[in-house]
């Protein structure tokens, strides 16, 4: 109720202090499961079949001020794999006053934020991740020049419809040095940033109460030439493992992200190199390797090729930045890199044919840091790259093709390695790494008007866990509007399960609903290089999206 009648005030506080001529925008989204017993996969089905995550947005707009708010609910539980929190809650999520006027940028309440690439903080929402880790408090960015300006953050972190223990403050200052020196040639930024953390230490002094992090970026643009540089120190801090503290000894973390690429009409090379040691930074100490992404203050994605096919999506990569030193594990963080190729043989070519031709290659390659460990002691040493246990390779090549004006095609092949560990999120396994390859082939034909089918097959070969799969969808689209599909993963390898799926969509203006039938393989499942886990599951689901 107090959320409630805040968010009243927010609102008519915007209403009352600013112009006329305001305007609401805003939008609903609703996911919803209806789980059904399946003894194929040899699932049953829990108490709460129906579950549905819910959110409500409003926000308006008048003159020089914004205010919002998002109701939400997970009645009466949240989806599978979402955050245990969540479950059988409903109420105000978020709300927020924002203030802009000429140099000063002014938020109360809830936002989002990051700084630099993220290493060091970033705030966002992702609700197909079950992710909202908005901080509560104020925002202030100030601009005094076109090329200077400055970012401050305090506040604590959104935990579910509560917030963490720990407060978090920072602050970003950000230099365009060739628009400040009138440099046309190249363009040169630089940027510097801090985030502490306080969090009450109790009776615990060998605990700190504060852990700061600072940061410092530098990038360009050359011609075609681009790249940057950040790197981030972390000050020490205990380290957590399922909620308990696994001893008061302290450590300390660092980030380096490196980026180099050249671009030009038909050619783009793009690099990029991490090294990310004891690198776990959340808003309460012990929310540390919570599986549910709870509570995040720095962003460290998995750096690999974001999969779109249902067999590449099995094997992926889900970053490893955390300190262990138990006697079933051991780990100190990530080392790696990833180079992305992109090439367009030109039309007219013998290769290229008569539209051209589109050739995508990547390769990333990731391991856990060279380290020695003592865990009596609980002590280790890392070397700055050395020979750490591989825990992802991955080559990939994509061959995009218009055949005519109504035939397009896609043919993809990758090859990867990964940590079984990885995959189920179990404690790394250096000997039991898994080793397949994939084949995909899309094929779209477009009809008269709007109409359009498209075909993708798949195999999947596996030397271990697994071992084979083979793929297939069928998609129709009558218009722009309406479509069905039919899709199918059957792993004959080894389980001899089908994991079918058939559904549709149909959109019109804002609005698109999604319905579909079958069943979840389970897994990690990621979007922008952030995973959550999945279980095996059967049912109906309904997706409902309003804009306006």
């Amino acid at each position: 109720m107090k959320k409630i009648i805040l968010c009243v005030a927010i609102l008519y506080s915007g209403f009352t202090f600013a112009q006329d001529g305001g305007y609401f925008f805003g939008g609903f989204e609703s996911n919803s499961q209806w789980l059904l017993d399946d003894e194929g996969l040899n699932f049953i089905a829990p108490e709460d079949q129906f579950r549905s995550n819910n959110y409500f947005r409003l926000d308006y707009n008048l003159g020089k001020f914004t205010a919002g708010a998002q109701y939400e609910t997970y009645l009466p539980a949240a989806l599978l794999g979402y955050a245990p929190i969540y479950n059988g809650n409903n109420g105000i999520g978020t709300y927020y006053l924002n203030f802009k006027h000429k140099t000063l940028d002014l938020t109360a309440g809830y936002f989002y934020e990051q700084f630099g690439n993220g290493l060091i903080l970033r705030s966002f929402e992702d609700r197909q991740l079950g992710i909202n880790n908005a901080m509560k408090g104020v925002r202030v960015i100030f601009t005094p020049l076109d090329y200077l300006n400055f970012t401050g953050v305090y506040g604590k972190t959104r935990n579910g419809f509560d917030v963490s223990e720990g407060i978090t403050q920072g602050i970003d200052a950000n230099l365009d040095i060739s628009e400040a020196l009138k440099i046309e040639e190249i363009e040169l930024s630089i940027g510097a940033s801090y985030v502490g953390r306080y969090q009450s230490s109790g009776t615990n002094d060998s605990i700190p109460s504060n852990v700061n992090a600072y940061g410092g970026r530098f990038n360009f643009v050359a011609g075609d030439f681009y790249g940057g540089i950040e790197a981030i120190a972390k000050g020490p801090d205990v380290i957590a493992n399922e909620g308990q503290i696994s001893s008061n000894k302290l450590y300390d973390g660092t980030a380096m992200q490196v980026d180099l690429g050249y671009a030009r009409k038909g050619l783009g090379v793009n690099a990029t190199f991490r090294r990310l040691e004891n690198f776990s930074f959340y808003a309460d100490r012990l929310a540390e390797g919570n599986v549910y992404n709870q509570e995040l203050i720095s962003y460290t994605p998995a750096l690999t090729k974001q999969q779109d096919y249902m067999l590449t999506n099995i094997y992926v990569y889900n970053a490893q930045p955390r300190l262990i030193i138990e006697s079933y594990d051991q780990r100190a963080g990530e080392v790696g890199a990833q180079v992305d190729l992109y090439y367009k043989i030109k039309n007219g070519t013998a290769l290229g044919g008569k539209y051209g031709t589109k050739v995508a290659g990547n390769f990333s390659y990731w391991a856990g840091l060279d380290a020695e460990y003592n865990i009596e002691n609980r002590w280790y040493e890392a070397k700055f790259i050395g020979k750490g246990p591989k825990l992802f390779r991955d080559l990939s090549i994509e061959v995009k093709k218009k055949l005519s004006k109504k035939w397009s095609t896609v043919a993809t092949f990758q090859n990867v390695i990964v940590d079984k560990g990885i995959v189920y999120g179990g404690a790394l396994e250096d000997e039991e790494n898994i080793k397949a390859s994939i084949a995909v082939l899309e094929g779209t034909y477009k009809f008269e008007g709007s109409k359009s089918t498209r075909l993708v097959l798949q195999h999947l070969w596996a030397e271990k866990d697994r071992k084979n799969w083979v793929a297939g969808v069928l998609e129709y689209n009558f218009n722009s509007n309406f479509a069905l599909y039919i899709a199918d993963n059957w792993n004959y390898g080894d389980t001899d399960i089908h994991y079918y799926s058939v559904g549709g969509s149909y959109s019109k203006g804002r609005t698109r609903l999604g319905v579909n039938y079958g069943r979840q393989r389970g897994g990690l499942i990621c979007v922008g290089g952030v995973c959550r886990y999945v279980p095996e599951n059967t049912g109906v689901t309904a997706n409902l999206t309003v804009s306006f």
